[in-house]
């Protein structure tokens, strides 16, 4: 064979091998990767898996809560309407029942306005302050507390209905200005006439205060400019010994469970 094919032909065998050497550590390597990698690859797919799977049943209990909780809703609106409280009452309960959050809140509200139509106070409050608590919404979960603070305004002591109503006052808080006159007119009640007419004062002026609340103001501020203000727990007292007026039909009362109006107790 000649010198010149028999290199060639060395050369041509050397680099078969040379392949069949690389292209088995290929397979080895791919093996291994195998061995190491797929079982990994496969346990974060079956997470993501089973994850998609819970998120879409999560979902499904959720929208099928809300339905539950919108059907009890409604059947307490429509009772309480005819004026049949208790079975109003029942059906406000059942919706605070379910797993939606939202309708919790506002069953909640409207069990407590059912409390107060029937007297009963302290049970309104406990409401209030539970609605208060799972309310996600700043506007109805401050709307709780204030109108848990209005039935208290009379008999709370004046360090607990600091304690509910400062944190109310926040400047970005939704019922800021209502939570400010019910604090001063707390303070008021409580002989603290110079920081209740402060109070009063901020409300005369500030400017995206309601007109109702800046003419209740003025009027506070007369009473203590003329030393007259001493009378004014007297006359939240015995104003809430007067009946209670008639029930609102519920259509309208819905609403008002989710916020308290622009109006607070007289002053």
């Amino acid at each position: 064979m000649p010198p010149v094919f028999s290199t060639a032909f060395g050369a041509t065998v050397l680099v078969d091998v040379f392949e069949q050497v690389e292209e088995e550590l290929r397979s080895e390597r791919i093996k291994r990767f195998a061995r190491v990698w797929l079982p990994i690859g496969a346990g974060v797919g079956a997470i993501a898996l089973v994850g998609a799977l819970g998120w879409w049943g999560y979902q499904s209990w959720q929208t099928n809560e809300a339905d539950k909780a919108s059907a009890a809703y409604q059947r307490g609106l429509e009772s309480a309407a005819a004026g049949n409280l208790d079975q109003a009452n029942a059906a406000f309960g059942e919706a605070a029942d379910t797993g939606s959050r939202g309708y919790k809140a506002l069953a909640l509200m409207q069990q407590a306005a059912v409390a107060v139509e029937q007297n009963k106070t302290q049970g309104a409050v406990r409401l209030f302050d539970e609605a208060a608590k799972v309310g996600k919404d700043p506007i109805i979960a401050d709307g709780a507390a204030l109108k848990a603070a209005y039935l208290l305004l009379d008999t709370a002591s004046l360090d607990d209905m600091k304690a509910r109503l400062e944190p109310l006052t926040g400047e970005k808080r939704p019922y800021s200005v209502l939570a400010q006159e019910a604090l001063a007119t707390v303070l008021l009640m409580n002989d603290q006439g110079a920081d209740a007419r402060a109070m009063f004062v901020q409300l005369q002026l500030g400017q995206n205060v309601p007109e109702t609340v800046r003419q209740r103001a003025n009027v506070a501020v007369q009473l203590i400019d003329s030393g007259t203000s001493g009378a004014v727990r007297k006359i939240v007292t015995e104003a809430n010994k007067l009946p209670a007026a008639p029930a609102a039909p519920a259509a309208a009362a819905a609403p008002a469970a989710a916020a308290p109006a622009q109006t607070a107790p007289a002053q």
